[in-house]
């Protein structure tokens, strides 16, 4: 498989990006019409399985796997739907950007849970690039300035950031266990099974306890619906890019998501930041993607 120039691979990756960030405000129109966020996981979940599913076929991928193999990317689907639940939640309760930010400190946790497990050693660059970036999630968060700001600033996001901060942890679990037991699984494969099994729980538990609420109007069901085509098109999007880049540090443009987010909260759903929040934003964004890049 021919890689595609290192100018475009990294284009796309942007353009990736900026739809995975469309898909969470997308999100936020559906909560704020009426949708739950089990609905909006059960949604996307099943979107983004048929989507993979349709594309190993047209790309004749083999969907076998062992038992084993199996059993373990089934427990990984378990995690994923409770990090897909509460990462939903963090950007149904606070700013989307402050959400996915929050998120994306997951390198950082799955460095620490590497070098732990010997699976591999903490660069200078990651030891400088830990600290600098939770400084600047404080930053970003507005939680700098005392003990009487941070409970009071707690108080009005804290219940967004935990779920944001779990569910980074959550993802961060999810790659160590992919990296240390299933590294020779197809990845588009195992994304198929993993949405079909975070589908089929939330779906399982959600009804039963009646947690699948459905969109109140037309702009409900659009931005339910946008959310799934966004996450289906960007991930099936990525799994087929993956292996034609030319670097893998590329997949660092990724961490754009955010900053995409930052826009397209402002434009569409009015939200916005302080000039020392988007300051730190850009802090966290940069110490990850110097950590993303550091040689291995």
């Amino acid at each position: 498989m021919r890689p595609v120039p290192r100018w475009a691979g990294i284009a796309i990756l942007l353009l990736i990006a900026a739809t995975f960030g469309s898909n969470h405000i997308a999100a936020r129109v559906a909560f704020d019409h009426g949708a739950s966020v089990a609905s909006a996981v059960a949604f996307r979940a099943a979107g983004t399985a048929l989507a993979l599913t349709a594309a190993l076929v047209a790309l004749r991928v083999p969907l076998r796997m062992s038992r084993e193999s199996l059993a373990r990317t089934v427990t990984l689907g378990a995690i994923l739907a409770v990090q897909s639940y509460c990462l939903y939640s963090a950007v149904a309760r606070i700013p989307a950007a402050l959400a996915l930010l929050a998120f994306n400190t997951y390198p950082l946790i799955y460095a620490l849970m590497s070098a732990a497990a010997g699976m591999e050693k903490l660069s200078t660059r990651a030891l400088v690039a830990m600290p600098v970036a939770l400084l600047g999630l404080a930053l970003a968060l507005d939680v700098v300035g005392g003990s009487e700001k941070l409970a009071s600033r707690w108080s009005e996001i804290g219940a967004g950031a935990s779920f944001s901060m779990a569910a980074s942890l959550c993802f961060a679990v999810v790659l160590f266990v992919s990296a240390r037991w299933l590294h020779g699984v197809d990845g588009r494969v195992r994304s198929g099974v993993i949405n079909t099994v975070v589908a089929v729980l939330v779906l399982a538990v959600g009804a039963p306890a009646g947690l699948l609420a459905l969109p109140a109007d037309a702009p409900g069901w659009t931005g339910l619906a946008l959310l799934t085509v966004f996450y289906g098109t960007a991930i099936t999007a990525l799994f087929m890019l993956q292996p034609r880049l030319g670097a893998a540090t590329d997949i660092a443009a990724l961490n754009f998501e955010p900053i995409a987010v930052l826009a397209l909260g402002w434009a569409i759903l009015g939200q916005s930041l302080e000039p020392r929040q988007i300051a730190g934003a850009l802090v966290v964004i940069g110490a990850i993607v110097a950590l993303g890049t550091a040689k291995r």
